[in-house]
C-alpha cells in the first residue's frame, strides 16, 4: 500500500484521492470571498469531507496569475482562524502557503499536517522548518511569481525541466532529513506556462512523476487552460473539463487530485476505480 505520512494522519494513495479546495481568500480566479469568513470556510470544508474529500487544503493567499502579493500578517490572520476550526474535522489538513513564517506559526498549532508550497520550499528557512516536523510537503514547480508567470513562459522540453526541477527538490528534501514517504511533487499546471505547455505535462504526466520519484499531485481544476480549450469564460462552468482533466490526470499517475467540485471528480475517479478492477478480475 502507497501511503503518505502527514502529520497526525498516513493517508492511503494505493488509488487516487480527492483534496477539497478551501479558499479564504478575496480575489481567488475561482471561488473569491465566498469562504472568507472562518464559520463559512468550517462550513464549506464539512460539505467537501461529506462528498468524498480526503483532505481540505486551505490557502490565504490567491496566487493566480497576476495575483498582489499580500502580507504574511494578512495571510496568518485568514488561515489561522479557520485552522483552529477545519483541524478538528478528522481529516489531514493542507496548508497552501509559500511563506516561512505563516509555515511556522501554522505548524506550532499542531493542527497542519501538510504544507501544499507552490515554490517548493524555497523560503529561506523553509526546509529546515518543515524537516524539524512530521508534517508532508508538497513541491511545486513553477516559472517566475503570479504577478508575471503567465507573460512569456519558455522551456525547451516542458516535461524534462519540470521533472528535472521536482527531482532536484525531492533530493535536497531527503538530504535534510525529509522521507520521501512525506514527499508529494506537483508540475504545478497553470503556473509559467501556456496551454501547450500545459497539456504537454498532463500527456507526459507520468515521466514527472518517475523523474520525481515520488507520489504526484494535479491541480487542474477550473483553471484557465480548461477555458481555452473549452472557450468557457466562468470558471466555474468548468465543470465538465475539470472532471475530465482530473481523470487524464489520475491515467496518468496523479494520486492527489486537488480540486473545487469534490462530489463530481470522486464520483468519477469510483468509476474509473470499478472499471481498473473490473479489468484485473477478467484478466
Amino acid at each position: 500500500m502507497q501511503t503518505l505520512s502527514c502529520g497526525r494522519y498516513a493517508l492511503d494513495l494505493s488509488r487516487p484521492v480527492v483534496m477539497g479546495i478551501v479558499n479564504v481568500t478575496p480575489d481567488s480566479f475561482s471561488d473569491g470571498g465566498r469562504h472568507h469568513a472562518p464559520e463559512q470556510a468550517l462550513a464549506h470544508a464539512r460539505r467537501l469531507i461529506g462528498e468524498g474529500a480526503a483532505l481540505i487544503d486551505i490557502g490565504g493567499e490567491s496566487t493566480r496569475p497576476g495575483a498582489p502579493a499580500v502580507s504574511v500578517d494578512e495571510e496568518l490572520a485568514r488561515v489561522m482562524p479557520v485552522l483552529e476550526l477545519v483541524g478538528a474535522l478528522g481529516v489531514p489538513v493542507s496548508l497552501d502557503t509559500r511563506r516561512t513564517e505563516v509555515m511556522r506559526a501554522a505548524l506550532a498549532t499542531g493542527l497542519v499536517d501538510l504544507i501544499n508550497d507552490v515554490s517548493a520550499l524555497e523560503d529561506d528557512g523553509a526546509l529546515e522548518l518543515v524537516a524539524a516536523s512530521d508534517v508532508a510537503v508538497c513541491l511545486m514547480h513553477k516559472q517566475g511569481n503570479p504577478d508575471s508567470m503567465q507573460h512569456a513562459p519558455a522551456y525547451g522540453d516542458v516535461v524534462d525541466e519540470v521533472g528535472g526541477y521536482l527531482a532536484r527538490r525531492v533530493a535536497l528534501c531527503v538530504d535534510a532529513g525529509i522521507a520521501r514517504t512525506r514527499l508529494l511533487a506537483d508540475p504545478g499546471f497553470g503556473f509559467g506556462k501556456t496551454l501547450a505547455h500545459n497539456l504537454a505535462l498532463l500527456r507526459g504526466l507520468g515521466r514527472v512523476g518517475a523523474a520525481a520519484g515520488v507520489p504526484l499531485l494535479a491541480g487542474l481544476s477550473r483553471k484557465s487552460m480548461l477555458g481555452a480549450i473549452t472557450g468557457e469564460v466562468d470558471p466555474a462552468a468548468r465543470l465538465g473539463a475539470s472532471v475530465a482533466a482530473a481523470l487524464e490526470a489520475a491515467r496518468g499517475g496523479a494520486r492527489i487530485l486537488r480540486v473545487h467540485d469534490v462530489q463530481a471528480t470522486w464520483q468519477a475517479l469510483a468509476v474509473q476505480a470499478a472499471l481498473t478492477a473490473d479489468a484485473g478480475d477478467a484478466a
